[in-house]
């Protein structure tokens, strides 16, 4: 019963995820507003929103460990899994100006969550601080790019017409039930999928923090599997990478910020052992693969890959151990 309830809230999450950027850009797109500022925060916003209910509601049902693992370990999946796969798919093709601008942005967030992890407490202030540094970085990325033709300023855009490729619905109330009814899936998703990794953490004697990095992490990094694998399968691929580094920001600015505003944040060991350097190493290599020659290349996608399979055995092996 509890399999059948972790993938029955990870079909939730992925449908759910789906629906709400789809009504959610739908409605924007009804009302004018711009196709930058739709790629910039409803695109990213959405693809990251099955991350942030399952984190606030792992933290409020007293489970920090998934709420912190699975920040965490999405953002290790999103790089080594996600990105491995896309490269391994398709080689992605880098934009100097796009990595200039996202890619220190990345560095700058994990290292953010590194000082504050190390606390052992992620507090209201912290979670504050963090969400403010998400609204400065997109007011700023916004009004660099307003109205510019630049390639970084056309990746946003890109984002937009990636994940509604088919004529949009031009009904606001099928754009307005889409939106709410893909809120409500992500809902029960989340509460299904934490329910589930808590009850299977305790029967196998493992910490909810090994559940959070892995199995809730995976999980939730679902629709933003499906949305690179479609950019590399279109041969699309800046998106694909766009799609990621913006997901990382959002996930530690935004979902790491507003969860430990609603609720502070005790940072388990485990993690602050061996997930947030994991986490450091794998955005530094990013950074490298991508500045050498402006591209990810399939050797550098297994690489990437065989790195995620390292960490997760190192995983198993400690917890089953």
């Amino acid at each position: 019963m509890t399999v059948l309830e972790i993938l029955l809230g990870l079909a939730l999450l992925v449908a759910g995820g789906d629906l709400l950027v789809r009504g959610s850009v739908g409605l924007a797109q009804r009302f004018g507003i711009s196709e930058l500022l739709i790629g910039l925060v409803l695109v990213g916003f959405g693809t990251s929103t099955p991350e942030l209910m399952t984190s606030v509601l792992a933290a409020l049902n007293g489970s920090p460990g998934i709420a912190v693992g699975n920040v965490a370990g999405s953002n290790i999946a999103n790089i080594l899994l996600i990105l491995g796969l896309t490269a391994l798919i398709c080689p992605l093709r880098v934009d100097p100006a796009a990595l200039m601008r996202d890619g220190p942005a990345n560095a700058l967030a994990a290292l953010a969550f590194t000082g504050l992890a190390l606390t052992g407490l992620i507090g209201r202030e912290a979670g504050l601080a963090l969400v403010l540094a998400l609204a400065a970085y997109l007011v700023i990325t916004y009004r660099m790019e307003k109205g510019q033709k630049t390639p970084a300023a056309e990746l946003h855009r890109g984002g937009t017409e990636l994940v509604i490729p088919q004529p949009k619905p031009s009904h606001l109330s099928l754009n307005l039930l889409m939106a709410f009814g893909g809120l409500a899936m992500i809902l029960g998703g989340a509460h299904f999928l934490v329910a589930g990794a808590s009850t299977i953490a305790r029967a196998a004697g493992v910490s909810d923090a090994v559940i959070g990095v892995t199995i809730v992490a995976v999980g939730t990094s679902l629709p933003e599997l499906v949305t690179s694998v479609m950019a590399a399968l279109k041969r699309q691929t800046d998106i694909a990478l766009g799609n990621i580094l913006g997901s990382n920001l959002f996930n530690i600015l935004g979902i790491l910020g507003l969860t430990a505003v609603i609720s502070p944040l005790q940072v388990p060991q485990e993690i602050m052992r061996l997930d947030i350097w994991v986490l450091l190493g794998a955005t530094a290599a990013l950074l490298v693969f991508a500045m050498s020659g402006w591209r990810l290349s399939r050797r550098e996608g297994a690489l990437m890959l065989l790195a995620y399979v390292g960490y997760t055995g190192v995983i198993l092996a400690k917890a089953l151990g």
